[in-house]
């Protein structure tokens, strides 16, 4: 008896009213903490910058814009001239099957950058000059011991057009940037790649009128990727020599190689 009338004491009783409120109060804690935990999360979220994704968007780095209604010169010409063109020397019934450029892929590998940054940074405005848009600094994907680089290295810079913006580069290079290569003589059919896709090299950037030659510190290479959506080399060659790329002819190739 004395046990339990110590326990009673030492234990007062609560009323369900004051069993109820304290469960409540509880609850609305949890709830306001978890609340607060939330908002948190919701801030971070949006103020941390999202992963880029890779192709497109990683690649097109946006430049000026061009006039409301502005049609390139070389693409009017490709829908007034070369694509009918095109569809008589094909055989082609359907005009949307003639072959067509998607992109164009402007490129500079510097090995070089891994000793000399200043050789990284010259690379990226010029090409930026050149593509009219900003170029884009690529990463070495694995590490080769036998020429010092690590994986992530920084070791060339890219630019990829497309709409507007290719077209006037295909411009200027067939207009005014290979006519300005010193000794040339053609360019080589060998740079087809069996699905109508051409590769180009040009050994100075000073051939494009966007670079100026007075102020150049490095000389540096270039390489130009066209895509087209032919699927052979027959067909991307005949696209590409209508709008004016100045191949070699076969009679020189076979007199080169005698």
């Amino acid at each position: 008896m004395a046990k339990e009338e110590k326990d009673k004491k030492a234990k007062p009783t609560r009323s369900p009213e004051e069993i109820a409120a304290e469960k409540a109060a509880k609850s609305a804690k949890q709830a306001e903490h978890a609340a607060a935990a939330k908002a948190a999360r919701d801030q971070k979220s949006d103020g941390a910058e999202k992963p880029k994704s890779k192709g497109k968007a990683e690649d097109e780095a946006p430049g000026q814009p061009f006039p409301a209604g502005y049609v390139p010169r070389l693409y009017k010409r490709y829908q007034d001239e070369i694509a009918p063109a095109l569809l008589a020397e094909l055989g082609v019934k359907n005009r949307m099957a003639i072959p067509r450029i998607t992109k164009v892929v402007v490129s500079m590998g510097l090995g070089k950058a891994i000793t000399e940054k200043p050789r990284l940074e010259a690379a990226v405005k010029e090409l930026t000059a050149i593509a009219g848009q900003k170029a884009v600094v690529c990463r070495a994907r694995k590490s080769v011991s036998n020429f010092k680089l690590r994986e992530g290295m920084e070791i060339g810079a890219k630019a990829t057009l497309r709409g507007h913006r290719m077209w006037e580069f295909l411009d200027r290079l067939i207009t005014l940037a290979i006519p300005r290569v010193k000794d040339f003589r053609g360019l080589k059919t060998t740079g087809f790649d069996g699905r109508g896709n051409y590769n180009m090299g040009l050994t100075e950037q000073t051939v494009f009128p966007e670079v100026q030659s007075d102020t150049l510190v490095y000389h540096q290479g270039l390489g130009i990727t066209i895509v087209t959506t032919a699927t052979s080399n027959k067909a991307g060659m005949a696209l590409l020599t209508h709008l004016g790329m100045p191949f070699q002819r076969e009679a020189d190739t076979v007199r080169k190689a005698g």
